[in-house]
């Protein structure tokens, strides 16, 4: 029997990492801890107790209330309320990326994600995973697109699901979004060393898929011949 690797994909918004992440996930019978979720939750509770995103020591202290559970078929809960499609909408994306900034907030879901991950046989998508949450994981990505590329894909997929979708306005957010999460001072989204980059602008869900199982099972066969 393999060992069952720990895998961090990481790069900025609307690159598809989740939804490579669930695929992976699926194919090697991993478990996938959607750590963008968790962000879009606190920014969703918060909203909702109507608490200001900038307010940063009362968006802190209200993680402690929040009770998270994610599922294997990618339902999200918050206090066993069904958040999955309203921590998807824009306002909320943008309430995210304020609220991930704040070390007091990244510390107790961080502390959480590590926790899910300490037995291996996961796979974790976000801005972070490789430089703070996992520093140890198997197999670092670093997935990319071009904003036109991300803003497309969003765009449609939006579409697909019946929710008003302006493709400039989402092109704008997610170049907003990026240069938020690169200058934030907690955790700002950057490569880690040893991570493999894969640029996805010109590449489909199934090309993508490939190239990364790809990556899997060399390191699944380097880790079993150590083993050995």
């Amino acid at each position: 029997m393999s060992k069952k690797l720990s895998i961090a994909i990481d790069g900025p918004a609307a690159a598809g990492k989740s939804t490579i992440a669930k695929l992976i996930a699926k194919k090697y019978g991993y478990i996938y801890i959607d750590t963008g979720a968790m962000y879009r939750s606190v920014a969703w509770y918060a909203k909702k107790n109507q608490i200001d995103w900038e307010d940063e020591p009362a968006v802190v202290d209200i993680v402690k209330n929040i009770n998270l559970h994610l599922t294997s078929d990618d339902k999200v809960y918050v206090n066993n309320e069904d958040v999955s499609e309203a921590i998807r909408q824009n306002d909320i994306s943008r309430g995210a990326s304020v609220v991930s900034r704040y070390p007091g907030v990244r510390q107790q879901l961080v502390s959480i994600q590590q926790k899910m991950a300490s037995s291996g046989g996961v796979i974790l998508d976000g801005r972070d995973i490789g430089t703070v949450v996992l520093p140890n994981a198997d197999l670092k990505i670093y997935q990319v697109a071009s904003a036109e590329a991300r803003a497309i894909r969003r765009h449609q997929e939006n579409l697909e699901k019946g929710r008003p979708s302006d493709l400039e306005e989402i092109k704008k957010e997610i170049e907003n979004r990026d240069y938020e999460d690169m200058h934030r001072a907690a955790s700002p989204l950057r490569k880690a060393d040893d991570a493999i980059e894969l640029d996805t602008s010109d590449l489909n869900i199934e090309e993508v898929l490939a190239i990364i199982s790809g990556w899997i099972d060399q390191k699944i066969n380097e880790v079993k011949t150590c083993v050995e």
